[in-house]
This record gives structure tokens, sequence and C-alpha cells, in this order.
């Protein structure tokens, strides 16, 4: 469970508010975040996880507040970026994965072993040896989801995690986001994608202006997002 209570965001400076105060209560499964750029859909993402704290008001995860309980939160919550190489800093995907696995203090067979049964488990111990800017978009982004979910969280965000991905990929992606037994909060700007969650929030200028199910969200966004035509002579 996710809760926002008066969380609201704003420049180092004060001067620019990037989420206006936001209460609200997540506790689906799936939950999808639409709007346009800059909208404050990111903004949003990185408070969860205590990338971001908020300038006032709280976040709470599973009942810990990001603010006092930082690192706590940061190993409940997964963070999966927009861009794999964002994530990704080793040579291959197996060293990648076996770092991900430090965290939990376990001995060098163990985490081996470990590691060589989460790339099978996602289809990548065929790539585990290559380096990782020889992967495809879609490879690199299934090898950041493994590398992020080898820790466990019981959390997954999720920063358009499909965006830079063709149809097969995203294809790919997707069904494996719906097969995870963690709660999932992600942007996204596919729609489709969107309407497979429990819950949508569309946010525009930093405000949530509609929260609920997920085919009226998209109406909603589609509508905000009407652009006129040309006028016809």
């Amino acid at each position: 469970m996710i809760e926002f209570r008066d969380a609201e965001v704003r420049t180092d400076d004060g001067a620019r508010t990037l989420l206006h105060p936001l209460t609200l209560t997540l506790s689906e499964q799936r939950v999808s975040v639409i709007g346009p750029n800059g909208s404050g859909k990111s903004t949003l993402l990185r408070l969860v996880n205590g990338l971001l704290i908020p300038s006032s008001g709280s976040v709470a995860v599973l009942g810990r507040d990001t603010r006092t309980a930082g690192s706590a939160v940061r190993r409940t919550v997964g963070f999966v970026f927009t861009d794999p190489l964002s994530q990704l800093v080793m040579p291959t995907g197996r060293e990648d994965v076996e770092l991900s696995l430090r965290a939990r203090r376990l001995p060098a067979a163990d985490r081996r072993q470990r590691a060589e049964d989460l790339l099978h488990r996602f289809g990548l111990e065929h790539l585990a040896d290559r380096s990782i800017y020889d992967l495809s978009g879609g490879e690199r982004q299934i090898l950041a989801l493994a590398v992020v979910l080898a820790v466990e969280p019981r959390v997954l965000v999720a920063d358009e995690p499909t965006t830079l991905l063709d149809l097969r990929n995203d294809a790919r992606v997707r069904t494996l986001i719906a097969g995870l037994p963690q709660q999932v909060v992600f942007t996204t700007h596919n729609l489709e994608f969107a309407l497979e969650s429990d819950r949508t929030l569309v946010i525009d200028g930093g405000r949530v202006v509609f929260d609920g199910e997920p085919h009226e969200a998209v109406a909603r966004y589609r509508d905000l997002a009407a652009v006129p035509g040309p006028e016809r002579p």
C-alpha cells in the first residue's frame, strides 16, 4: 500500500510547483499513470521509492515514511527507469544480476546460482555473458527488470518501461509485468498498456485530474489531449 498525504513537490527555490498537494492511497495490484510530458508523472513515481522527498506532506510505503525510513523504503521498492542503460552498470547481464544480489549478503556460489535461475526465468540465459551494449533495447529492458527483481522488492515502480521498445519487445515487457506478484505502479504513453491496470491516474499540470477505472481514464486523457484540426475553407 502506498499513501500520499498532502504530498507536494516544489523546485528548490520554491518558485515552481512540480506536483500539487496530493492525498490518495494506492492499494491495487496494478496502477498506471498517464498524462502529457512534463505533467508530473515521473515526479510522482520518484516519490514512491524515496528518490525524491516531498517538499511538504508525506509519502509512506507499507507504513514506512520515505522521509524517515528512506533506506528501508528503497529496499522495499524497486525502480525501473525508461532507459535501461541508466541502471545497467556492469559489462554483462550476469555480472549486473550478481551485483544486485550482493545486497542479500549471499555467498558467491549462491549468488551465481540465483543469478542463473533468474536469467533463466526471464529467458536471458543465452545472453548472460554478452556485453550489454550488444543487446537490443528490449533485451536490455528485460535485463533491467531482472536486476531490479533479483532482490525481491515488494513494490515495483516503472517509469515508461516500454517507451523505447518495438512492438514485439513492448509485448514481452508488458507480459512480464502482468505476471509479477509485486504491486506495480507504472507511467506510460501506451494507452493499451494503461488499460491493463486496475486503476489509472491522469496527471496534467502537476495535478491528478482523474483517478479511477482505466477505460474512463483513457477517455478523459484523450479529451484532455485533443488538438483541434485545421479549419477547412
